[in-house]
């Protein structure tokens, strides 16, 4: 989906090798629906030439021998920084990471940012050495404190054939930031949230087992959705091929139905811990809240039956005979089961039959005193392992959304503005 439409993203390059990277993230940028303009320095022409970055961006690229102060021109160091959501600096080298915390603007790339008020993105770029120079360090950390927000290094060979820190970030990692510096709202902002996704896995012997058709796929874009929008996110999630390339998302792998549970209560429970400021180290009047309300998502689809007398080793087919009476006990209730005080929970509910299934819903949400259902017919335009989906959004409240055919992730950013505006604390 075109997750940037219409976002006007200004890219600065400065002379690294790491500068090749920089045309696959413009790419990216633009798959997503982004302007792009890109400022080069004079030293990275070196690296690049400018026409790669206009084939790829569509749009001049500014630097030195163009600046344009004419009317209405924005191809000059004031202008294009009010055009721009949103700067990037990538790769930066430690000689403009130097400059930069030092206010020394002497090329355009660097008065454009010392002019640029928005929040800065910048992604450095240098050898082991220059970047944990304790100059460069301690610049670093100047940066963090004017407004920019720094995009970590990656340790493996760099093109001087050291390996150790200091390659830039790949392209994707730096794309997932821009996005969510772009899409956060402040009601998920460092809000956390925890959600279960894909099929439980539950042992009959060592070789076979019980699941179901779920991908996964649901759980994975709500996740991502709520990254986007500046949660704190954490996964537990089931299935043998797990997708999912957002880093700064906690993800927790695991098979059973008891293993899973456990997790989520654990991560409940650190998600609900520190409500309180220390109060100890202040006026009591001055206790304030500073974590907001955690969310729980049940997403998975668990087992409803497990076998009662799982078995260790494979068990063969001529002790078995012709019929094989499986025994199943039912499972435990991962939404009946968890602690929902102090934390949103909302469940999801796959049914089959359309006329049942949205009364089957309600009485989810009462039963196991939820705050949301999510409702989701399940037939052939609308099936497990589908890029797209349908839900019916059903609250306590009586009210009801339905969103319609769209594809998962656009689906999940769209039903978390709907979450918000029923469950805003303010």
């Amino acid at each position: 989906m075109r997750l940037l439409e219409n976002k006007n993203i200004l890219i600065a390059v400065t002379a690294s090798i790491a500068i090749y990277k920089s045309l696959e993230l413009i790419r990216l940028y633009i798959k997503a629906g982004a302007n792009v303009k890109v400022i080069m320095t004079p030293s990275a022409q070196k690296f690049i030439t400018p026409l790669s970055f206009e084939t790829i961006s569509q749009n001049s690229v500014l630097d030195e021998t163009n600046e344009d102060w004419s009317s209405n021109s924005i191809n000059n160091h004031i202008s294009i920084g009010k055009w721009a959501d949103i700067f990037i600096i990538a790769p930066a080298t430690a000689n403009s990471i130097n400059k930069l915390a030092n206010g020394i603007a002497d090329n355009l790339m660097l008065q454009t940012a010392l002019a640029y008020p928005g929040v800065k993105l910048i992604a450095p770029a240098a050898n082991t050495n220059m970047i944990h120079n304790p100059i460069t360090s301690a610049n670093l950390k100047m940066l963090k404190l004017c407004n920019f927000k720094l995009i970590d290094t990656t340790t493996k060979e760099l093109a001087c054939k050291d390996i150790g820190d200091g390659a830039m970030a790949d392209p994707q990692d730096i794309f997932h930031t821009t996005v969510r510096e772009l899409l956060k709202d402040d009601y998920w902002i460092d809000r956390k949230v925890v959600l279960n996704g894909g099929g439980t896995i539950e042992k009959i012997d060592d070789v076979r087992y019980i699941s179901n058709f779920s991908s996964g796929k649901m759980s994975i874009s709500l996740a991502k959705a709520l990254y986007y929008k500046g949660a704190d996110v954490c996964l537990v999630i089931s299935g043998k091929e797990i997708n999912i390339d957002i880093k700064d998302i906690h993800i927790i792998q695991t098979d059973t139905t008891k293993e899973m549970l456990q997790y989520i209560v654990d991560c409940i429970r650190v998600a609900k811990k520190g409500k309180l400021s220390d109060a100890t180290l202040m006026d009591k009047s001055e206790v304030k809240l500073i974590q907001k309300k955690p969310y729980f998502f049940g997403v998975a689809a668990v087992s409803d039956y497990i076998p009662k007398y799982p078995q260790n080793g494979k068990i063969k087919k001529a002790d078995i005979g012709e019929n094989w009476d499986l025994q199943l006990i039912q499972n435990v209730d991962i939404l009946q089961s968890i602690d929902k005080n102090g934390i949103y929970t909302i469940g999801f509910k796959a049914e089959t039959n359309k006329q049942n299934g949205k009364q089957n819903a309600i009485n989810m949400l009462y039963n196991k005193k939820l705050d949301g259902v999510c409702l989701n017919i399940v037939n052939q335009n609308n099936g497990f392992g589908t890029e797209n989906n349908t839900i019916e959004f059903i609250s306590n409240n009586t009210n009801s959304k339905i969103f319609k055919d769209m594809n998962k992730l656009e689906l999940s950013l769209l039903l978390l503005d709907y979450i918000k505006e029923q469950f805003n604390e303010n």
